[in-house]
């Protein structure tokens, strides 16, 4: 401690000291109660979970989505192309049947991809 009353050889005020030491405990409460925080594994741990749990649905729900708009988008495509494309003639009966658009495979394989992907990044979070 320094001395508070300059040069001269007189006693610090003993309502100052205890001032001072007021102050003092005052931080070192708070240094013990920030320590404490820091030492409580289990609370940040669980923090750290909620923090990834929000983090992973907030991209399910882009994912989700994202997947939704392609698939509208897709089947508009396809709806158009069927009103577009021609009757059924008995000429093409009588063949095997093709699929003419691939569209709602490629519907179904972006939905697998994108669930596929939401489970690779859970997983991957919990390790």
């Amino acid at each position: 401690m320094s001395e508070k009353n300059g040069s001269s050889g007189a006693k610090p005020d003993i309502a100052a000291l205890r001032a001072e030491i007021k102050q003092t405990r005052a931080e070192l409460g708070e240094t013990v109660q920030a320590l404490a925080a820091k030492a409580d594994v289990k609370a940040r741990a669980k923090e750290s979970v909620e923090q990834t749990k929000a983090r992973v649905r907030a991209q399910a729900a882009e994912v989700t989505g994202a997947v939704r708009g392609a698939a509208q988008a897709a089947t508009g495509r396809v709806r158009g192309a069927a009103a577009q494309a021609p009757g059924p003639s008995s000429a093409q009966n009588d063949g095997p049947r093709v699929r003419r658009s691939p569209v709602p495979f490629a519907v179904v394989l972006v939905g697998v991809v994108a669930a596929v992907g939401v489970i690779l990044i859970v997983r991957g979070r919990r390790r």
